[in-house]
């Protein structure tokens, strides 16, 4: 068979992601701090962007240089799911473009003055890390010469919880010294500040603890020293029999080892709490829920008036400044108007979810009801896909408490009464069963499914199981308290 070229032509359709609209859909599914860092990087690297006066702080500057101009609000827009589109962006008037569009920035007003605002420094604070607080010790301690080198060499070897985590052998060879030096300065650093630090193992933390407690010779010193393996089975008879002690005594001296701390150095863990800033607010008023968005914290971008004058005509710039500044120009007015995209978009995604889970927030979790994303998708004409993004690490702050709005989208499962109810729901139902029994004699999975069953909820054993493991509780053997 004979091979030749020939040319033909052929029509097909295609989805091209363009730049802006990777930018755009990265910006949907960005948490709030992402998007304030994604920020302020663009505003160091655009020279376009710039940011703004808060809007209060704005009018107030208007008004002490006697300006008036013209207060036109922003222009109520059709909210439509962000597209990449480029069409018409080659030549642009921008003189007629800038004018005609809010130049404001992304933030909304400001709810704060900036003198009722507390100072920055009042909010700077350092915290003492384990390493910090016991270094601190040692300055103030009577070791000297190879003795505080050895020491400062334990210090530095100890993990977030307090342990050591390098051997003697290895300590004695980084610090030159011998093996029975390192083990007296390890004692002695071992009576540091907290109880039990320095410790290289569970049962030598504790029983730190214990002789620090004035307990030594006790029968909980015996327990932890003899028989730990078998208190962590809670082989309390095997210990009472071996003990030859009653298991009331054994089941005291338990109970006074579950209050010993096994992790000393957890108090200056170096984990930063991150408090949960609400994208959103739903606020109650009468009988109706208000949406508000919060832009509080989020960058006031505008176009630098200096470029804007530039592309007016106002200077002189050659074609290359020219071809540049309009490059920036676009790529920063395409960045602003896809933050107030995606903060519209928020806002329509949250005011559909009040409207369908409007039990919820009248009456509490137990109200939740079944809800996918194709539910909201369909009511408020946008893509699922677009749905999940606006709700990945998105919160709003509701009468009911702090939720994710992911939370709200969950399966159903079928009552006995042949209604639906939310899996949320059984979840908490779970947790207050959990909550309200016996801890000597908790409740199985299997007697949890009669107990829902009772309230109208017919689920299986396994399924029991899978919240319960999902919601992180023990099964009846972990929870289950002799004391």
């Amino acid at each position: 068979m004979a091979l030749e070229i020939r040319q033909q032509l052929k029509l097909s359709q295609q989805l091209v992601m363009t730049p802006q609209l990777q930018q755009a859909i990265k910006l949907l599914q960005l948490s709030r701090m992402e998007l304030v860092d994604m920020v302020r990087q663009e505003l160091e690297e655009n020279p376009i962007l710039e940011e703004g006066l808060d809007v209060v702080e704005e009018k107030e500057a208007q008004e002490e240089t006697s300006e008036a101009p013209s207060g036109e609000g922003e222009a109520s827009e059709e909210i439509q799911e962000v597209r990449g589109e480029t069409e018409g962006l080659g030549e642009i008037d921008w003189q007629t473009y800038l004018e005609g569009y809010n130049l404001g920035g992304a933030g909304a007003d400001s709810y704060q003055a900036e003198e009722e605002r507390p100072s920055y420094e009042n909010l700077l604070t350092k915290k003492s890390t384990l390493t910090d607080h016991l270094m601190w010790q040692l300055s103030l301690s009577r070791l000297a010469g190879d003795e505080r080198r050895i020491a400062a060499e334990i210090v530095g070897n100890l993990d977030e919880d307090g342990y050591l985590v390098a051997t003697l052998d290895e300590i004695a060879s980084a610090t030159g010294t011998g093996l029975a030096t390192v083990e007296k300065v390890l004692e002695f650093v071992q009576e540091f500040d907290p109880v039990g630090v320095a410790s290289r193992n569970l049962q030598e933390c504790l029983l730190k603890q214990v002789r620090q407690l004035g307990m030594a010779g006790s029968l909980v010193e015996a327990i932890l020293r003899d028989h730990l393996g078998e208190l962590e089975n809670r082989k309390y008879p095997v210990i009472a029999k071996m003990l030859e002690v009653t298991l009331e005594e054994v089941l005291g001296a338990a109970k006074i080892i579950s209050n010993l701390d096994p992790r000393p150095g957890r108090p200056f863990g170096q984990d930063e709490v991150h408090y949960i800033t609400p994208d959103i607010f739903v606020y109650k008023i009468g009988d109706e829920y208000v949406v508000v968005l919060n832009d509080e914290g989020l960058p006031n971008l505008r176009i630098n008036s200096f470029y804007r004058n530039a592309l007016a005509g106002a200077a002189e710039i050659d074609a290359k400044a020219g071809e540049y500044i309009q490059e920036k120009m676009r790529g920063a007015m395409w960045l602003i108007k896809s933050i107030h995209q995606r903060q519209r978009t928020i806002y329509k995604v949250t005011k559909s979810i009040v409207k369908f889970q409007r039990e919820f927030f009248d009456g509490g979790i137990e109200h939740l009801k079944p809800l996918v994303l194709r539910d909201v998708a369909e009511d408020i004409e946008m893509h699922e896909s677009t749905i999940s993004r606006v709700t990945t690490n998105k919160y709003v702050q509701t009468p009911q408490g702090l939720f994710e709005l992911k939370y709200f989208f969950n399966s159903g499962i079928s009552t006995m009464r042949g209604e639906t109810i939310a899996s949320e729901s059984v979840k908490s139902r779970i947790k207050e069963i959990v909550a309200g029994e016996n801890p000597k004699k908790p409740y199985s999975d299997q007697k949890m499914v009669e107990i829902l069953r009772q309230h109208g909820i017919d689920i299986a054993r396994r399924t029991v199981t899978k919240y319960r493991e999902m919601l992180g509780i023990g099964s009846s053997t972990d929870r289950k308290r002799l004391f």
